[in-house]
């Protein structure tokens, strides 16, 4: 049986490399080990002790299941098939293994508990996500049970979702409304323990995290209307609400942890009046960030005190920040004098039925750079596919510095064609922490950072994981590094890393030390921008 499983492996090696011959080789020794194993383990309540096991985890060719009961030959397992194994009444520590198609393996110790005992103590918790509208989060706990049924109530999904006993499942609703959940913890007997709860699935109305710092400008550079980074216009009111009152708009200041943003409710239109007439004409941008669960489409208007009012219209993606950019000629291409600006308008799509959160409302122009180069490039990964730690195209996770205090690097805070970087002077070994949050990159594959220098002969990127304690010395704690050699000098390098690259770095979910090494060591000046991981 062992010779026939790896036969079939060599097989479909064969193939894989024949397929790949036109376009590019195949580097088998680069396939890094297995991550995420675990196993769903269900068993039948027929008194039998049968438990199947559905082993999970990426990048994995083959598993391997020793049942931790004495048998000696374990049950080898392809990706998405289950194997079944009888069991004994009792507790066994079962062995998971995953193997990549170069031989790396992964394994996980996982308790497998028969008992023809049906279960107690059933304990169902039910939690609302947070950041994701209608998502509920289920979490069971029984004596004696291996594993748990959820039917989450909703019309047309009649199937359950399962879990291991212990484990977390989440189900995201098509609607928010009240729905009725039944939980079936399942044991080894044929007798099965269950509990019902009502749970109302809520919409995400209102942001979780915050709109990205706006970067760091000259005075002359940017009029700013609404926003703590910058100097606002004197004795501008926020909300003179034009009688949209009547139609049921209301507004508010929201404040969150602290960071205070706009908030128009049921948005007919609604605007700001400014303590003084500004001139915009020489700006080049307006620039908002708005966050919407609801409102399609947001048109802004610069209105003039003598020559009338001007709209732009810009669709919103819903869930998250959107960054506004105007350009002013979009505004004076249309007739508009933009010499004495002292209203802003806002208009929501669909009319008065949804609510918007505004922060960062100012106008800028892009800063003359007289040295240094000119702005990286603008990455093209999707949104959804990235964890950004410092990049105007995304919102950025929180970091908690960005010069760690054992580096002797000057750190500058730039602006290169308008866009923001960072500057490091004399870098020697300087550390990035997110150590109050973690990065959790386990479902990323690459990490990305530009870096341009003039005087760099090599470039080192080391990531740390602390581990769950979030703490050095509680995960693995190594510093897993890139070395790049002689990298090229007078232009932007953009290193584009797998992260199975980083060799060692067999845990992901934990990452709070970013750190680069420049050569020569404290005599070199390096530009950095976009520093993210993505899948």
């Amino acid at each position: 049986m062992k010779k026939i499983q790896y036969i079939i492996s060599l097989f479909v090696l064969a193939i894989m490399i024949g397929c790949a011959e036109d376009s590019s080789s195949v580097d088998i020794d680069s396939i890094a080990a297995p991550t995420n194993i675990s196993a769903l383990t269900t068993v039948t309540q027929d008194n039998t002790g049968k438990v199947t096991f559905l082993p999970k985890g990426d990048g994995v060719s083959r598993y391997e299941i020793y049942y931790g009961d004495g048998t000696v030959e374990p049950g080898y397992v392809n990706p998405g098939a289950t194997v079944d194994h009888v069991y004994k009444e009792g507790v066994y520590q079962a062995k998971i293994v995953g193997t990549t198609l170069n031989g790396k393996r992964t394994e996980v110790i996982q308790e497998v508990v028969v008992s023809f005992k049906a279960p107690e103590n059933l304990v169902v918790t039910i939690t609302n996500d947070l950041t994701v509208s209608n998502k509920v989060t289920v979490t069971a706990k029984a004596d004696y049970a291996l594993f748990y049924d959820v039917y989450f109530g909703e019309a047309g999904k009649p199937d359950p979702i399962s879990a291991n006993i212990g484990e977390s499942v989440s189900y995201t609703y098509q609607a928010s409304g009240v729905y009725t959940i039944r939980v079936v913890a399942k044991s080894a007997a044929i007798k099965t323990t269950e509990k019902s709860q009502d749970v109302t699935a809520t919409a995400v109305n209102k942001p979780a995290t915050s709109a990205s710092t706006p970067p760091n400008r000259q005075a002359a550079d940017v009029i700013s209307i609404y926003s703590s980074k910058y100097t606002d216009v004197a004795g501008t009111n926020y909300f003179p609400d034009w009688g949209q009152g009547g139609q049921g708009s209301s507004w508010a200041e929201f404040d969150l942890n602290g960071d205070k943003m706009l908030n128009y409710i049921n948005l007919s239109y609604q605007g700001i009046q400014f303590g003084s007439a500004v001139d915009v004409s020489g700006m080049e941008f307006i620039h908002m960030d708005v966050w919407t669960a609801d409102v399609q489409k947001l048109e802004t208007s610069l209105i003039s005190l003598t020559n009338g009012e001007k709209p732009v219209v810009k669709d919103l993606v819903a869930g998250q920040w959107n960054a506004v950019e105007i350009p002013i000629s979009a505004f004076t291409s249309q007739g508009l004098t933009v010499a004495d600006i002292h209203q802003l308008k806002f208009v929501g799509t669909p009319w008065a039925k949804g609510s918007v959160f505004i922060d960062n409302i100012y106008f800028y122009k892009q800063a003359a750079t007289s040295s240094g180069p000119s702005a990286a490039p603008t990455p093209t990964v999707a949104a959804s596919k990235v964890i950004s730690m410092f990049s105007n195209a995304y919102t950025n996770v929180a970091v908690d510095t960005w010069r760690t205090s054992w580096s002797n690097a000057t750190l500058e805070e730039v602006v290169l064609g308008g866009n923001d970087a960072k500057k490091y002077i004399n870098l020697d070994f300087v550390g990035i922490e997110a150590t109050t949050t973690p990065i959790d990159a386990t479902a990323m594959t690459h990490f990305h950072t530009d870096v341009y220098s003039s005087d760099f002969t090599t470039f080192k990127v080391k990531l740390v994981d602390f581990g769950a304690d979030g703490k050095f010395a509680g995960g693995d704690d190594k510093e897993h590094e890139i070395t790049v050699n002689a990298p090229a000098q007078n232009t932007w390098v953009s290193l584009d890393i797998p992260l199975s690259d980083f060799t060692g770095l067999t845990t992901r979910a934990h990452i709070a030390q970013l750190i680069y090494v420049g050569a020569p060591s404290g005599s070199n000046t390096v530009y950095i921008d976009n520093v993210y991981f993505h899948n």
